[in-house]
């Protein structure tokens, strides 16, 4: 944005600075030029009343003297002809040879023409510049005067005014410049700062606000925005670690008061007993587990994972073990498929709590005597996790929206739920370097994978 903004007002401000520059200069070299063959015609006119009265006279010494001392002094040579066309006076260049042109121009002032006005043409196209005028007297042409001088003066002086004017043209782009960049820098200031305060605030530094008092108003008010709804978000944000601390912290004297008695309960019961009160501990120290994962989320945005290596294919076959009494009660059988062992490096926690989320919408929406598959496998670098479903299905779109919180389709409203298991699995999955992907199984029903990439979650 910022070059695209330099060159919005650089490339305007140096064309005008050059056009303007462009125009002095050749307002300039005609000024020049056009003193120059005034004073040329100047010259001219004087030497003409000088030549006709020598010409009457039929004397040339004095016109050879003038012509001899404007040579010496100016450095102008003054040539007169006669009627015939011969050298008259000439000071001491009497003997001097004419170029085809101005042979030309005075033959053509001996007919009688007069000098045309010079054409708008720069000094140093040409080596020297000749005017020609007939002498006249009585209406009758009598001889002719040439006016030839050195065009270095007027030159030089052009280029001196090129100089010149090119300096005051690269000062004012150079200033124009250093105008471009802290004008870009100072509109775009604000830009930066709120890009920076965006990424502060994405790696957690929830505080970060940004100065209101620089930059275009327009920008301020922008940023006036951004630090309120900044300071909205950080409220919001403290609200739910607060109700996640209390939540946690909460729930974890009754699930010990819970364990305690089952324990008690277990010294009661027989040996036949003794399966269902373990996999019931399991469960309990799956929770106590949970609940010290979100303790540490909320306390510091993230949970301390425990990284280690798991075989999904054990983790999903303890889930499934956890639920079939759940999916009896509705009539609903599960299926254990894949490969045998599936080792991954990520967190049994998450994993399993993920998976919970997932067979739970299966739970709910199969029809009575469907049977759920639950699947691991490894593809590549890739463990996926399949919990596929025999229910009503979703379409393409629907599969995509599926993991949107609070979303559900229109065939599930009476369904008992807030659209919030596929989302939490989600974020779950995310939070270790994993996917959830929904899909449209084929046959009917849905099939939605928790996969994790090895090395993800280092």
């Amino acid at each position: 944005m910022r070059r695209r903004l330099i060159i919005v007002f650089l490339v305007p401000l140096v064309a005008i600075l050059l056009t303007l520059g462009g125009a002095a200069g050749w307002g300039a070299a005609r000024s020049i030029q056009q003193t120059f063959y005034a004073e040329q015609l100047g010259d001219l006119g004087y030497f003409v009343t000088s030549a006709r009265q020598a010409l009457r006279s039929g004397s040339a010494a004095v016109v050879d003297d003038e012509a001899a001392r404007f040579r010496e002094v100016y450095g102008i040579h003054v040539m007169v002809f006669d009627l015939a066309g011969s050298v008259w006076a000439a000071g001491d260049e009497a003997n001097a040879v004419l170029s085809e042109d101005d042979a030309e121009r005075v033959r053509l002032a001996l007919s009688g023409r007069r000098a045309e006005p010079p054409t708008q043409v720069f000094p140093w196209t040409i080596a020297d510049s000749a005017v020609v005028e007939p002498v006249f007297d009585d209406g009758d042409v009598i001889g002719a005067v040439l006016v030839s001088a050195d065009v270095e003066a007027p030159r030089a002086a052009i280029l001196q005014q090129v100089l010149v004017l090119s300096a005051v043209a690269v000062a004012l782009i150079a200033l124009g410049v250093l105008l471009v960049f802290r004008l870009a820098r100072w509109v775009l200031s604000p830009v930066r700062r709120l890009d920076e305060a965006m990424v502060a605030i994405e790696r957690g530094a929830m505080d970060t606000r940004v100065a209101e008092d620089t930059g275009p108003p327009e920008l301020r008010r922008m940023t006036l925005v951004f630090n309120g709804m900044a300071d909205e978000i950080e409220r919001v944000m403290t609200r739910q670690q607060e109700f996640a601390l209390n939540a946690s912290h909460e729930l974890r004297n009754p699930l010990n008061a819970l364990l305690l008695r089952v324990e008690h309960l277990a010294t009661g019961l027989g040996s036949e007993w003794k399966e269902d009160v373990e996999e019931t501990r399991e469960e309990g120290r799956r929770m106590a587990r949970i609940l010290e994962t979100l303790l540490g989320l909320a306390r510091g945005g993230r949970g301390d994972s425990t990284i280690s290596a798991v075989d999904l294919a054990t983790v999903a076959a303890r889930r499934v073990d956890a639920w079939r009494d759940v999916a009896g009660q509705r009539g609903v059988a599960f299926r254990l498929a894949g490969d045998r062992s599936v080792m991954s490096v990520t967190d049994r926690t998450i994993v399993e709590s993920a998976l919970d989320a997932v067979i739970d919408n299966a739970v709910k929406f199969s029809p009575v005597d469907a049977e759920i598959e639950v699947a691991a496998r490894r593809e590549g670098e890739v463990c996926r996790i399949t919990v596929r479903d025999q229910g009503p299905g979703l379409t393409h779109e629907q599969a995509t929206a599926a993991a949107d919180r609070f979303w559900r389709s229109e065939e599930s409203r009476d369904v008992p739920g807030s659209g919030l298991g596929l989302a939490i699995a989600t974020d779950l999955l995310a939070s270790v370097g994993g996917e959830l992907e929904v899909e449209s199984a084929s046959g009917g029903g849905l099939a939605v994978s928790l996969m994790l990439r090895d090395g993800a979650s280092a």
